[in-house]
């Protein structure tokens, strides 16, 4: 009995209350909270040389440190007057914030019996105010986040003891702008369409343990809180805040703070969910006209190629025929007979001129029509400049008429010269 009761008072005792376990994605799997303070005493560790101070915040370092702990120290304050616009309140006292460089630096720096999970990169104990992390993480892109998702968990933890487990992550995810992320939309859009949408009741302590629900619960917490303040503004956040930190319920001080219940809030969010991530936003959304846009101009580049590659087929195409063509030309003059004077068959130099009609056929004229119009003037004029005029031929006889009814003309005086064109 005596050893079953201690086994008993070891398990009660157990230094690791983590109240968030890993998450599916994102800063969630490498972020944890450790609620439990009486089990952490707040001593300073031995491996830290240094801190810097600001209005309100002291940032312990170690040596490697030393530089992201000046780079902080310039920017810090300015992420705590953004918590103070959305709450409507900033929590009193100073937050510390521990600085070392890779795992074994992290560790060293974490409060006794309050050590990290191998997959955190930051932890946060809001009961001392007190922020761990590891300064490699700073220069990753996620790492301004984390630290701002852990600075969160402080201000509730110093603003007020009891807060749902939504509303922590809710308020969080809201002051590190998590809430606008494609993971997000993406997870509601599932809920939505499937029907798995959690009541914050069922999320106000305990959070599922399948990494799909565990994305929709982050995700609808954010949104949820995101509304309460489009709605109500930081000043009922104010309200909320000074009701949970007098003692009272938090439903309880939601009522005063809103002037309505929780259950009648959540079923005005629910009913406007489907108009925000159902699929009516998909079909009516800018992102969907951007990416209607780019298919179309997706579709006549394509559309365009083809017209380009057709036309390149049809050139060749004719490219082919013509040499096809040129082929059987350059065979045909190869296998053709050979003209008398030599030249090839189809050469100016082998065409002869056709005789003009009526003319006289002359033996000893040569058959192109350039040397036979040469000394055509001589034989067309006499030396009076007249025309020759047969003897035969009497002034007042008619000219004999041919067949056709024309007037035939000696042509004897003609040879040499071709005859002229009659107008009919």
């Amino acid at each position: 009995m005596l050893r079953l009761f201690a086994v008993l008072m070891m398990l009660l005792a157990s230094p690791q209350a983590f109240a968030q376990g890993e998450g599916p994605r994102g800063i969630h799997t490498q972020e944890a909270v450790v609620t439990d303070a009486a089990l952490v005493p707040h001593a300073r560790p031995a491996l830290a040389t240094g801190e810097l101070r600001t209005k309100r915040f002291v940032i312990v370092h170690t040596e490697k440190a030393a530089g992201a702990a000046r780079a902080l120290a310039q920017q810090i304050e300015g992420v705590r007057d953004g918590f103070g616009a959305m709450l409507g309140r900033d929590w009193p006292g100073t937050t510390e914030i521990r600085l070392g460089v890779g795992r074994q630096e992290f560790e060293a720096l974490a409060l006794p019996g309050g050590k990290p999970p191998g997959w955190a990169v930051a932890l946060a104990y809001p009961g001392h105010q007190i922020i761990l992390l590891d300064a490699l993480s700073l220069s990753d892109t996620q790492g301004p986040t984390t630290l701002r998702h852990e600075l969160a968990h402080v201000a509730l933890g110093q603003l007020a003891k009891e807060w749902p487990r939504w509303f922590q992550e809710g308020v969080a995810q809201n002051l590190t702008d998590e809430r606008y992320s494609v993971a997000h939309y993406t997870a509601l859009f599932r809920a939505v369409t499937q029907e798995r949408v959690f009541h914050f009741e069922d999320l106000a302590e305990d959070w599922p343990d399948v990494p799909a629900d565990v994305e929709i619960a982050y995700a609808q917490s954010a949104a949820f809180v995101a509304y309460l303040t489009g709605k109500h503004g930081p000043q009922a956040m104010g309200l909320l805040v000074d009701g949970v930190r007098a003692g009272e319920p938090f439903e309880q001080a939601f009522g005063k703070a809103f002037r309505t219940s929780l259950l009648l809030e959540e079923q005005d969010w629910r009913e406007g969910l489907a108009a925000r991530y159902g699929w009516l936003p998909l079909t009516t959304s800018s992102a969907l006209l951007w990416l209607a846009a780019s298919a179309l101009c997706v579709a006549a580049f394509a559309r365009r190629m083809w017209q380009k590659s057709a036309r390149m087929t049809e050139l060749a195409a004719e490219d082919a025929a013509e040499d096809a063509a040129l082929r059987l030309l350059a065979a045909a003059r190869a296998a053709g007979p050979v003209s008398p004077d030599g030249s090839e068959p189809g050469s100016p130099s082998a065409l002869t001129w056709p005789e003009w009609p009526g003319a006289t056929p002359n033996p000893a004229a040569p058959s192109s029509r350039p040397e036979a119009l040469e000394g055509a003037p001589e034989a067309l004029e006499s030396s009076t400049g007249a025309p020759e005029v047969s003897e035969s031929f009497e002034p007042g006889d008619e000219e004999p008429e041919s067949a056709s009814g024309e007037q035939e003309v000696d042509a004897e005086h003609l040879a040499g010269r071709p005859p002229k064109p009659t107008l009919h």
